[in-house]
């Protein structure tokens, strides 16, 4: 059964880098979480969080992939974009390749107007220009013209998938920022929020103190007592 996060941790989610979700993790024994090698179709300047949706695809067999596919209404590529639950994030296992599109804009603009969180593939797009204009958080390792069906063929829905070498389990919670996207386990998401959050506070600290010119030693990390000092000011004062 998937754990299903406190309602505010998602609010939290949205406020932390991935970079530092990473760091928690990493201290969890966790450090394949972040899928390699995707990027934002375009910076949105805020985070996509939501639980993880996800779509399979395997090697296309050419007998199977014909474009005569796309008039079948249960396409699980199609089926997809129709069943993801509102406020889940859509992750497609592509198989790391972008030589064939794992969905276009129209079909990401569909997933947007039924209320998901957002998309991933560790593919690649079509008509990527027109999705970088949503108003939709999507990401992918680069633009891709051809259909899906060219070299990829959708097959399966809400399993346990690799996307850019990070493993998906339907359910687990999907962050993206401007940067990249990680994987937080279901089951974690709650603690690794929490900490998160601390650690994003002491790291704004830290940045304030060293654009004012102080050394990272015993700063980043914090090894000296002083700077924990300073940082129960600063946190008090800056009401954090």
């Amino acid at each position: 059964m998937t754990e299903t996060p406190h309602p505010d941790t998602l609010e939290k989610l949205r406020h932390v880098s991935v970079a530092t979700l990473a760091t928690a993790l990493f201290k969890r024994g966790l450090r394949h979480q972040v899928i390699q090698d995707v990027r934002p179709v375009a910076p949105k300047g805020r985070n996509m969080v939501g639980p993880a949706f996800t779509l399979r695809y395997m090697p296309a067999r050419e007998d199977r992939n014909q474009l005569a596919e796309f008039r079948n209404p249960r396409h699980p590529q199609r089926h997809a974009i129709e069943t993801c639950p509102e406020g889940h994030v859509l992750v497609m296992d592509s198989r790391k390749s972008a030589t064939a599109a794992s969905a276009g804009d129209i079909l990401i603009t569909r997933l947007m107007m039924r209320g998901a969180a957002g998309v991933v593939t560790d593919g690649g797009f079509r008509d990527a220009m027109n999705i970088a204009a949503l108003d939709f958080p999507a990401y992918h390792m680069r633009p891709s013209s051809p259909t899906n069906l060219t070299t990829n063929e959708a097959i399966d829905i809400n399993v346990p998938i690799g996307c850019g070498d990070a493993p998906v389990f339907p359910g687990d919670i999907v962050v993206g920022d401007d940067d990249s996207v990680i994987i937080v386990p279901a089951h974690l998401a709650d603690e690794v929020a929490a900490e998160a959050v601390e650690m994003t506070a002491y790291e704004d600290f830290a940045l304030e103190q060293v654009l004012s010119g102080e050394t990272i030693i015993g700063l980043y990390p914090a090894t000296r007592e002083e700077n924990l000092e300073k940082f129960a000011a600063w946190r008090k004062a800056n009401n954090r």
